[in-house]
């Protein structure tokens, strides 16, 4: 399993995907709708947690790749 994946404002402007964790993100977009297609496509690589912030930073919507201790059924 690996880290979960923020997607979340960066300071000079743009979205920037960070492992949880790092001190440096791993790809810094101008869109959140690229770095959330980045971000997914990690997460569902390294099996883990994406976790989508809004502008103000706050998560607005988690999604599991993976690391979901209770999968639903069916």
């Amino acid at each position: 399993m690996g880290k979960n994946q923020h997607v979340t404002p960066h300071k000079n402007g743009g979205w920037q995907v960070k492992g949880a964790g790092n001190l440096k993100a791993t790809r810094i977009t101008s869109t959140q709708a690229e770095a959330i297609s980045i971000a997914k496509g990690i997460a569902k690589n390294n099996k883990s947690e994406l976790l989508i912030h809004n502008s103000a930073g706050r998560i607005r919507e988690k999604n599991s790749y993976g690391n979901d201790n209770f999968p639903p059924k069916g």
